[in-house]
Formats: structure tokens, sequence, C-alpha cells
């Protein structure tokens, strides 16, 4: 049995660690570093970077690398050994200060959306002190942020961190005019539900489509799909119970608070969630854990994929963003309190959210944007493209009673009744929760339902953190030039909800009629990605990022060029792996089909027993009619794919219009073939052993 308290933090060079090998007043400058900034001296990032090495060789470490999020989605490192030379042949093992604070990479390599051209080579990492160092593999791995020579930032932590700065410098402005002197810092916190599928690797790697593009490109469901819902919450088969002991205690090991593990509702899929940390941890921590998730998974022959929506018509996979505020003395911003209605500095947090969402409605969707989160939204437990926030009776009606002059009646919390006097009373809580909403108030904090499985937490949250910090700007703006701070507070919760209240939406977000109210209180509704990113920079938008210095406008233009261009090249990837496994794999195959069924008829015939309602003539009839349908999309791909616009906007949406259908086309006709030949003949594992093959 694992000892986890032993286990925890065994690969993290965390707070223990430190205090135990650092001397105190070293200790003392890196927590004021951590906590408030300050810069640290030479002799400090000395001392540490000597500690880290030695602890790091000590628990088998032979390398060290800038560990960092660049845009191209996934993590990058460069390993450099320790080693040095010492003259006379010998060697001794070195960690320099400046190898712990600065590193350089080759930031032509990574995308920059034209902030730096090919020749332009140079780029910095940078030691982000706030996440702690961990050995991985048998590497020290130093997290950091990246940027270019000229200062940009090339990576997703750069913009988180600057606004969580942002939001922290306005939420305690907000505290300090409800009287609260003794908070210095507020932080956004996250916990991350991460899920995904799990299949035997041995058909994933017979699988082209799942191997270039993460997700089936054909694939006709089975006779059994998640109709019965049994899958969920059901007892764990006994593999995937051992890769998940085995993923929790490598995880464990790397500092990573793995608190959930269940089945979810698809076959094969199932679900992790983490405790709730600082954003920029809890980002870091995310990236690592999807690739442990993976690495963990090839070790006991199966194939972890994080893809949103790796098989049609069943539940795709989304990352619940649970977010919330948090002071340095432990308080909760977003904690209502026994009487919320009384609670005016929970409410003015409350109501700065409201309006935040209303009026970034549009960045809010960008945030969670791409091809494969195109595939999930709008049904199978993901929320709408239409971005609302479910708030529950309780707060709303007390949100209306102040919007409305009238006094709002306190809901005493009533005892659950199930009727079997063996099971004791509890208490029953006041609202029910709400899986369709994209953005729902769930008792204490924000659970953000709408990003993607694969996707860095980081984007979304710089964008929520953002948004709101420049939102608080304009409370406080307002609060501070009040004579009487009650009146005006009371003034402003009530005009914000009747200004804002219309993005609140407590129904059914998959509701068809809501898509028609929700047009009439005039929000947006983007369904793809380029209806999205075509507002990224929009002014305003431009704005809330320049103002807050999260993003200055060059780097706002830089993020727009590269996640359009992930986009279509992502959906140009899979339609040439759909064209390659049509001609090589599916056709050839079929064909085979086809001639024995053709060489049987042959017999018919010669017995004199031929007839045209027999099994073998109408299923070449049915073959013939889907292989031509083929053929004429297979050959309307090609036409277009040779005559794409050049411009990003107007390329994703070329991909989004013209190719999807034809792709969606070609996947129907392909399903409709693999349905009628015998399975013998079809080239790879179908749904059936993907979905329902892991013992």
């Amino acid at each position: 049995m694992t000892d986890i308290i032993k286990t925890f933090g065994s690969k993290v060079f965390n707070d223990e660690v430190m205090k135990q090998r650092l001397s105190k007043s070293t200790y003392s400058k890196l927590r004021k570093t951590i906590k408030n900034g300050e810069e640290l001296s030479y002799d400090t990032a000395a001392e540490i970077a000597e500690a880290m090495k030695d602890w790091a060789i000590e628990n088998g470490a032979t390398h060290f690398t800038h560990w960092f999020h660049p845009l191209s989605g996934a993590t990058a490192e460069k390993h450099n050994s320790f080693v040095s030379t010492a003259g006379g042949g010998k060697i001794i093992l070195e960690f320099s200060p400046l190898n712990l604070v600065k590193g350089e990479a080759d930031a032509s390599s990574f995308p920059s959306g034209g902030l730096r051209d090919t020749f332009e080579a140079r780029g910095y990492t940078a030691w982000d002190p706030t996440s702690y160092a961990f050995i991985k593999d048998g590497i020290l791995c130093i997290p950091t942020i990246f940027c270019s020579y000229s200062g940009e930032a090339l990576d997703h932590k750069t913009p988180l961190l600057r606004s969580m700065e942002a939001l922290n410098i306005q939420a305690v402005r907000i505290l300090r005019l409800f009287g609260n002197d003794k908070v210095d810092h507020v932080k956004p916190t996250v916990g991350a539900e991460q899920e995904y599928f799990l299949i035997e690797k041995k058909y994933f790697d017979e699988r082209e489509d799942l191997r270039l593009t993460g997700r089936t490109l054909f694939g006709a469901l089975p006779p059994k799909g998640q109709e019965m819902n049994d899958h969920y919450y059901g007892s764990i088969k006994t593999s995937v119970a051992e890769y998940m002991r085995d993923l929790n205690e490598e995880l464990w090991s790397l500092g990573i608070q793995a608190k959930t593990q269940h089945n979810e509702v698809a076959p094969s899929q199932h679900e992790l969630a983490n405790n709730f940390l600082t954003t920029n941890v809890s980002a870091d921590q995310n990236n690592l854990t999807m690739e442990v998730m993976k690495k963990i998974a090839r070790k006991h022959d199966l194939e972890c994929l994080l893809h949103e929506k790796p098989f049609a018509k069943v539940n795709g996979s989304g990352k619940h963003n649970n977010w919330s505020l948090k002071t340095d003395d432990g308080s909760n911003l977003f904690e209502p309190g026994d009487t919320p209605m009384e609670n005016a500095q929970f409410l003015t947090f409350l109501c700065a959210v409201i309006k935040a969402v209303d009026e970034y409605q549009d960045l809010l969707r960008i945030s969670i944007s791409s091809a494969g989160n195109d595939h999930r939204l709008g049904g199978s437990e993901a929320p709408p493209a239409i971005i609302s926030i479910y708030l529950g009776e309780e707060l709303t009606e007390i949100l209306e009673s102040i919007a409305d002059d009238k006094a709002y009646v306190n809901k005493k919390k009533t005892p659950m009744k199930v009727s079997v006097h063996t099971i004791p009373s509890f208490p029953k809580d006041n609202t029910d929760r709400n899986r369709t909403s994209p953005f729902a108030f769930t008792g204490n904090k924000f659970e953000y339902r709408m990003p993607g499985s694969s996707a860095s937490i980081s984007t979304p949250n710089t964008i929520l953190n953002t948004v709101i910090a420049q939102v608080l700007k304009e409370f406080a703006d307002r609060l501070e030039k009040a004579d009487s701070f009650n009146d005006a507070v009371h003034s402003l919760i009530k005009e914000t909800f009747r200004k804002h209240s219309r993005i609140i939406f407590n129904g059914n977000g998959y509701d068809e009629a809501w898509i028609q109210e929700a047009k009439l209180r005039g929000l947006s509704n983007y369904a793809s990605t380029p209806e999205a990113f075509s507002h990224y920079l929009d002014e305003k938008n431009l704005r809330v990022f320049t103002d807050n210095n999260v993003l200055s406008e060059s780097e706002c233009k830089s993020r727009y060029e590269i996640y359009l261009e992930k986009y279509y090249k992502t959906i140009n990837i899979e339609v040439l792996t759909m064209l390659d496994m049509l001609k090589k794999d599916i056709l050839p195959s079929v064909s085979h089909y086809e001639a024995d069924l053709k060489e049987s008829l042959l017999y018919d015939k010669d017995l004199g027993i031929l007839k045209k309602d027999s099994y073998e003539y109408k299923t070449l009839e049915q073959i013939r009619k889907y292989k031509n349908d083929i053929y004429k999309d297979m050959d309307q791909v090609q036409k277009k794919l040779n005559r794409k616009p050049e411009d990003s906007l107007k390329l994703a949406i070329y991909y989004h219009d013209r190719i999807i259908p034809l792709m969606e086309s070609l996947r129907k006709n392909a399903d409709e073939l693999e349905l009628i030949v015998d399975r013998n003949y079809w080239p790879f594992p179908t749904y059936r052993e993907l979905l329902f093959g892991v013992d």
C-alpha cells in the first residue's frame, strides 16, 4: 500500500524542502519574492540554485530544463546536463544562478503570429518562483515564462500572471473600501476537472485518424452506446483501476493533489479532478497532469485520449474550470455566508462577475474556441455556445429584490426527506445545479464548463481574470468618489443587476426555446471558432487587454493569427487524413468485399438461381451508391483545397463552411458502408472494439 503522506511531493522542490536546505535569510527573501514580487539578488539566487541542484541530483536527476507553455499548445523543454568541464579530463556538476533564472530558446520555431521572423531567433525563458520546480523522468523541471527578444509574450503563462496581478490590484481596492486593511493580496484559484477516454493501445495504433488527429474521423455507432447510462459512476474495471492507481501515485509524487476519480457517461470515459490551487500553479499542474496521464496509459498498454470529441454521437470531454477568489488570509470572496442578502461585499463581487460576463461574452466564448471543442459544445452534458450565468433561485431572488426595492424573505434550508426511516436527515440546498450552464455559481465558486479537455486552462482564466479586473476597476473608481459608501454600493448592485440581468439564465440550456429567448435578450451565439474569433480584435476587447497590461495590441494580433491558423491547419490535417484512409484503407477493403459478393452472384447465375432481391444483389447496390457519393465528395474536397483564400479569418471560415460539410458527408457514407460490410473486411477497429475493448 502506498504511503501517500510520504509519497506526496517527493519529486518537488517545495516549501518544506526549501526550509530544510536554504538559510533562513535566503528562504525569507524567496518567500517575499513569491508573495510580493521582490527581486532576488544574485547571491540569493546562487544559494537557491545550488540547493536545488544538490536536491535534484540526490533524487536521480542528471539534467535540468526550463519547462514552459508555448502557444503551440504543448509543453516545451530543452534538457541540459549538470556536467561541466573541470579540466584535466575531469568534470564537475554545476547549476549556476543564471541557469536557474534565465534560459534561451529558439523563438522563431514556436508560433508567434508574426511577432518574430525566422531570422529573429532569440527568445528567453524566465523562472516563475511561485510554481515549484519538480523532477520528471530524471529531469529537473523549472516552471518558466517564455518571451521574445523584444519582450513580447510567446506563451500562455505570461498573460495569465499579468491578469492575476491586474485582478489582485482591483480586488484589493474594493476590499479597502469595505474597510478591510489586513488583506494584501487576492488571488484567483482554480480546481480543474479533467475528462478523458481510455482505449486499448493496440486499437489506437491501428487507427490512422486517432494517431494523427486525436479523434475518429470515421466510425458507426455500435448497437449499444451510452444510452443506458450504466457506465456513469459505475464500478471501475480492473485494468482502469490499476491505471488510476499508478496515475495517482505519480501525480502525488509530483505534488499534484489528485482528488476525485470516476467513470463518466460514455463507455471508456473517465474523470480526474484536482484540488484548488492558485491559478498559475493549477494551470502548470493541469498541463503536467495531461502529460502524465498519457505516459502512464502507455505503461498499461492503453491510450489516453484527451480530444474534446474522440467519438461522434457520444459524450465529449471537457475540463470544468472551478474558479474563485481567495485572500491571503484564507477568505473566499464568493462565500455568501448564512445571510447573502446582507453581505454587500459578496454581492459586489458577484455583480462584478455578472457585468463582466455580460459585457465580454465574445471574449469568454473565444477563450475556449478550437476545432475540437466546436464538436463538443451544445449537447451531451457540454454547455451551449451561448454564454449565460446560472445563479440559482436564491441569489437571483436576492438581486431581484434589491433591483425592485423589495424586502427579501430569507429561505431556510429544509430537511431532505427520502422516506426511509434509517436514513438520517440532512439539509437540502436552496438551489439545484445546472449542468447545461456555461458559467454556473456552485456555492462559493463559479464552474466554467466550456473549456475543452485538451486545452490549457491558462487562456480562459487569463480572459476571465482580465474582464473581472476591468469591472472591479470601474466599481472602485465609482465607489471611491461616493459621498455615502453604503448608498453607493446599494445603487451599484441595483443598477448592475438591472442592466445585466439578461445574462442570468437558470433554465435548460439545451431547450430550443432558449436559443430564441437568448436572441431576444441580445446575447451572442457564436456557433463556430471562426465566428467567435471575428470579434477578437474588436476595439473594446483590445482595450480591456491593453488597459490592464495583460496583452499589448501586437500580442493580441499575434494570438488572433496563431489560433486561427491552428484551427484551419487542424481541419486540413483531418481532411487529408480522411482522404488517405478512404483511398488506402476503406475503399480497397470495400472493393474486396464487393468482389466476393459479385463472385457469389456469378455462382448463383451459373446455378440459374440469381435473384435481384437477394442479399448479395441488394448489398452491391448499396455499396455502389455509397462509393459513388464518396467519389463525388472526394473530388469536391480536392478541388476546394486547391483554391483556398489566404487571409487567416477568411481561410478559417472557408474550412468551416466549405470543407467541414464535405467531411461530414464523407463520414456519413463511409459509416453506412461500415454497417453493411462484413466486419472481417473492415480495415481497422470499430467503435465496438474502441469503446468496449478495455477489460
